[in-house]
């Protein structure tokens, strides 16, 4: 679990039910119609802009924000030097066997194109071309939540708008001004709540794990051709650290270096 998204949506809970319940009761701020407007309206318009197949992916990819991500550049990086000694001391042809312990479908997919001796510029050609729909299908799911985000609060005006009609049908009437009033600020305060708590937040983190996805994939297209090039591991791990923040190289260094200690010892 990503503790960032859970740690964000506990702290938003927390102060949001607490600065309600220091002016209030929460049942001041919950209302099932302004719900149905706000909530209901926001995705219904989503609905209508997108396909049923891309509604129902980017609703479950909501998921991915709780995932804790499970490689970094630095591992990347640590089994293409890996993959690259083993070709260096048993030829490209070993990679195959290396390749069945890899669950990254991207990496195994270069490492089996470079095994049956396919030219490196297809190589690089088939590799980048699945990037940029890999890529496109991110910023899909992306843009969808965005646009939740911007039809959230243009939802909440709506339900403002409902709120005041019903309260100026009845101004002859003044115990339910009020609680048409009431009607009319909740729905503004969800679509706020839906765009800046859920949507914009959920699109935004998303995109952080789609740029690190494909940065990790970059690095896996130079590795691999680097390898079928038949470059120097050290050669190769100099490379692919320019990828890295100064912080990342250090730490892979020092691995590295302890690694060989190890093996010299």
């Amino acid at each position: 679990m990503d503790l960032a998204t859970i740690g964000g949506l506990v702290a938003g809970i927390f102060f949001i039910l607490s600065s309600i319940l220091m002016k209030g009761q929460i049942s001041s701020f919950t209302d099932a119609a302004s719900v149905m407007i706000t909530i209901g309206g926001a995705f219904a318009a989503t609905l209508i802009s997108y396909p049923l197949s891309d509604f129902i992916k980017s609703i479950k990819a909501a998921s991915l924000v709780f995932k804790s991500k499970q490689l970094n550049e630095g591992d990347i990086i640590k089994k293409i030097i890996e993959l690259s000694n083993i070709a260096r001391k048993e030829g490209l042809l070993a990679l195959e066997e290396a390749a069945e312990s890899i669950d990254d479908e991207f990496m195994k997919k270069g490492i089996l194109l470079i095994v049956d001796g396919t030219d490196p510029e297809l190589v690089r050609n088939i590799l980048e071309t699945e990037l940029v729909f890999i890529e496109g299908r991110h910023k899909n799911v992306q843009s969808f939540w965005e646009k939740v985000g911007e039809f959230g609060p243009a939802w909440g005006m709506i339900g403002t708008l409902i709120g005041l009609i019903a309260m100026l049908k009845t101004m002859n009437d003044p115990s339910t001004i009020g609680g048409n009033m009431s009607v009319a600020l909740i729905t503004t305060l969800y679509g706020s709540l839906l765009a800046n708590f859920i949507a914009l937040p959920f699109a935004n983190k998303m995109k952080v794990i789609s740029e690190s996805e494909i940065l990790l994939k970059e690095v896996s297209i130079e590795g691999l051709l680097s390898i079928q090039a038949g470059e120097n591991p050290r050669v190769i791990e100099e490379k692919l650290k320019a990828f890295l923040a100064p912080s990342l190289r250090n730490e892979i260094s020092k691995n590295q270096d302890g690694e060989e200690g190890e093996i010299n010892g």
